[in-house]
C-alpha cells in the first residue's frame, strides 16, 4: 500500500490464496465465497461486495477476514454488504459451479445480473445495502502478546505529548515492565529520534516488520519507514489510517506488559480507527494549564468516552517554570487546570511536569530524562517514575481478557 516498502513486501494477496480463504471461512455452515458478489483490490486495500443472511453477524465476519487477511499484507478489509431473509434463500448451491473467484483487480457483476451460482437469489428484489456498525472495544479481540495497550493523547499539538509518551514508556521499562512504543503520529513522527535511532529501518521476516531496538525496547515508527527526516507525510485519511493498522498488524510484537501508542493531536480518522479496530486499555490525556489547551483536551477526552476508552488520567505538563539564573518559579501558562480538568470527568490526576530546557535537551538528543546520565536519569525522571507508578496501580481495573491459546 505504501511505496516505502513495496520493494520488501507483497502488495496484493494472489487469486489462489484468496479463494483458499474464503473457501475455508463458513458463515452458516458454508464457504463465504459462495455470498461473494464483488471483489476489488486496490494496492493493499480489499473490498468485497456480499450478500449475506440475515441471521450472521457481519461485524464478526469483517473482524475474522481482517485478520486472516493482514497476515497476507492487505492492511484495510472493506465490506459493502446487502442482507437476504435468511429462512427463505436457498442454503446450499450447486456442486461445481462459480468454481473460481474473477481476477481479483475486476469487479464482479453487480446483483442484479445474473451469476451461475446465485440464479436464485438474483430474480429476487434486492434489499437495500446496511450500513456496516463500527465494531466498539468491546467487541474488539485483545492482542495475544501484548497486556495493555495504552494510548497517549492530546487534543492540540505543541503541549510535548511525544517527549511525555517516550518518558512514561522508559519509565514503566524502569519499574520492570515489557514496553514497547508505536509511533502512530503519522503525519509528524518523532519518537525515532527522541529515542535516538533516527535513520534506522525494521527488517522484515515472514511478511512482518521486525521492531527497531530503542533503549532496550522495541519500538516501530512511520519515520522509521521513510528515506529521511524532511520527507512530507501528505496523506488523506485512508491512506493514514492504513497505515497505522499495518504498523500494528504487521509488526511481530514480542511479549509485552505495556505497548505505549504515541498517538497525533486531535480527534480525527486515525483516533477513531484506532479507537474501532485496535483494543486499548486505557488512554493518557496530556494538556498545558493553558485555557485553549484544556478545552482541545477537552474534547480528546469526550472522544475517548463516546468511544468506550477509559481515561487512565491527566498529565498536565508545562505546570511551572524555574529561572535557572534567578531560581524564581512561574506558571507561565497558568495554573490549576490540570487539577480541574480531573475533577471535571472524575479521573486521576497523574502527575504534574515542569517547563524546563533540560527535558527538551535529554529528548532532543535521544536520550530522554528517565534514562540521562548513562541511564540514571536527570533530575526530571522522577516526575515519569511517578506518573508510572500511578498508570501501574490503576491499570488492572481496565485490563482486558486475554484468550492466551489464540493464534494470532
Amino acid at each position: 500500500m505504501f511505496n516505502f516498502i513495496k520493494p520488501k513486501t507483497v502488495a496484493t494477496v494472489d487469486e489462489s490464496t484468496l479463494n483458499q480463504l474464503l473457501d475455508d471461512y463458513r458463515v452458516n455452515n458454508q464457504p463465504i465465497r459462495q455470498y461473494v458478489r464483488g471483489v476489488k483490490q486496490q494496492g493493499n486495500s480489499l473490498t468485497l461486495d456480499l450478500r449475506l443472511p440475515d441471521d450472521c453477524n457481519p461485524e464478526q465476519i469483517h473482524h475474522d477476514l481482517s485478520q486472516k487477511l493482514h497476515i497476507h499484507g492487505v492492511s484495510e478489509v472493506n465490506m459493502n454488504i446487502t442482507l437476504f431473509d435468511s429462512t427463505t434463500a436457498p442454503k446450499t448451491t450447486t456442486k461445481g459451479s462459480g468454481s473460481t473467484l474473477p481476477k481479483t483487480t475486476n469487479a464482479m457483476p453487480p446483483v442484479t445480473q445474473a451469476a451461475p451460482r446465485s440464479d436464485k437469489l438474483v430474480t429476487e428484489t434486492p434489499e437495500p445495502a446496511i450500513a456496516k456498525k463500527a465494531t466498539t472495544q468491546a467487541e474488539l479481540t485483545p492482542h495475544p502478546r501484548i497486556e495493555h495497550i495504552i494510548v497517549v493523547a492530546s487534543g492540540k499539538g505543541g503541549v510535548g505529548k511525544s517527549t511525555t509518551t517516550v518518558n512514561i514508556a522508559l519509565a514503566l521499562q524502569k519499574l520492570g515492565k515489557r514496553v514497547g512504543v508505536l509511533d502512530a503520529d503519522i503525519y509528524g513522527p518523532s519518537i525515532p529520534s527522541m529515542l535516538g535511532v533516527a535513520g534506522q529501518q525494521p527488517q522484515l521476516e515472514h511478511e512482518q516488520f521486525v521492531p527497531i531496538a530503542a533503549q532496550g525496547m522495541p519500538m516501530l515508527s512511520i519515520g522509521s519507514l521513510l528515506s529521511d527526516d524532511t520527507t512530507p507525510i501528505a496523506w488523506r485519511g485512508a491512506k493514514a489510517t492504513g497505515a497505522l493498522m499495518q504498523l500494528y498488524n504487521q509488526t511481530n510484537w514480542p511479549n509485552l506488559d505495556y505497548l505505549v501508542i504515541d498517538m497525533p493531536p486531535g480527534t480525527g480518522d486515525i483516533q477513531l480507527t484506532l479507537a474501532q479496530r485496535i483494543p486499548v486499555t486505557g488512554a493518557v490525556i496530556v494538556t498545558t494549564p493553558q485555557h485553549i489547551a484544556l478545552l482541545d483536551a477537552q474534547k480528546g477526552i469526550e472522544m475517548f468516552r463516546k468511544t468506550h476508552i477509559p481515561v487512565l488520567g491527566v498529565v498536565e505538563n508545562m505546570a511551572l517554570h524555574t529561572c535557572s539564573s534567578c531560581g524564581h518559579t512561574e506558571a507561565i501558562f497558568g495554573e490549576g487546570g490540570g487539577d480541574k480538568m480531573a475533577a471535571q470527568y472524575q479521573v486521576p490526576l497523574l502527575g504534574q511536569l515542569p517547563l524546563a530546557k533540560g527535558i527538551r535537551e535529554q529528548a532532543d538528543k535521544g536520550e530522554p530524562s528517565v534514562i540521562a546520565n548513562q541511564g540514571a536519569g536527570d533530575e526530571f525522571a522522577d516526575y515519569y517514575l511517578n506518573i508510572a507508578k500511578n498508570i501501574e496501580a490503576n491499570i488492572a481495573k481496565f485490563a482486558k481478557t486475554h484468550d492466551n491459546n489464540r493464534i494470532f
